[in-house]
C-alpha cells in the first residue's frame, strides 16, 4: 500500500511568478543559456561555489539540469530557475535543497548572473520561494546557509526577512580549503 505521505504523490506548480521573475523547475533545453550564465559569472561564483571551479560545457550544464529536472518529479531536491518576466532572460538558479519532507524542512541556495546582481531579483527570488515553500510545500523551517565571508548572499537573507539563527564556527571547508564559519538564516511557519 502507498504512503499517502509519500512525497512523490505532493501535487504542486513547477512554475510561479513573482513581479519580475518566472520562477520554474529546469526543463530539456535550458542548459545553453544557463550555461552562457554560468560563464559570466565564474569569477564571482569560484569563491564560494565547488562547482564553480571550472567552466562547464553547455552539454555538462544540459545534462545536469536534465537530472535536476528528474530529481524534481521525484520531489528529491527542487532546482529551480529564474527568469526575467520582460525578455526571457536566465537570472540565475535557485531551489529547495536538504529536503526533510517528514519535518517539512527546507533549504535554499541560490547564485545570480553577474550581470544582473545588485538589482534586487535574488531577494525577490527567494521571497517567492519562501512563499511558495509555506504554500505549497506546507513547509515548517526553511533556511539559508552561507560561508560567513559571503557578505551579499548573508545581505539577500536578511533583506528577505529571514533571521540569523546560528554562526557554526570553522564548520566547514571553503572553497580555498579554508576553515570557515557558516550562517544559518531561518524562517519558521506561523502554524506548527
Amino acid at each position: 500500500m502507498t504512503d499517502p505521505t509519500d512525497p512523490i504523490l505532493l501535487d504542486f506548480p513547477d512554475q510561479f511568478e513573482t513581479e519580475r521573475l518566472i520562477i520554474r523547475a529546469p526543463r530539456p533545453g535550458d542548459g545553453r543559456r544557463v550555461n552562457e550564465a554560468i560563464r559570466e559569472s565564474l569569477d564571482e561564483l569560484r569563491p564560494w561555489m565547488p562547482w564553480a571551479q571550472a567552466a562547464p560545457s553547455a552539454e555538462d550544464t544540459e545534462a545536469l539540469l536534465r537530472r535536476k529536472a528528474a530529481q524534481w518529479l521525484a520531489r528529491e531536491d527542487l532546482m529551480l530557475t529564474l527568469w526575467r518576466k520582460a525578455n526571457g532572460l536566465f537570472v540565475g538558479a535557485s531551489g529547495l535543497h536538504r529536503i526533510d519532507w517528514k519535518a517539512r524542512s527546507f533549504e535554499i541556495g541560490y547564485w545570480i548572473r553577474t550581470g544582473l546582481s545588485g538589482q534586487g531579483y535574488m531577494t525577490e527570488a527567494v521571497r517567492g520561494i519562501t512563499q511558495f515553500a509555506f504554500t505549497y510545500l506546507g513547509a515548517q523551517r526553511i533556511e539559508i546557509r552561507c560561508d560567513a565571508r559571503n557578505t551579499r548572499s548573508a545581505a539577500v537573507a536578511e533583506r528577505a526577512g529571514y533571521t540569523l539563527e546560528a554562526r557554526l564556527q570553522r564548520q566547514a571547508r571553503g572553497v580555498d580549503g579554508s576553515l570557515r564559519d557558516t550562517l544559518i538564516y531561518v524562517r519558521l511557519s506561523e502554524t506548527p
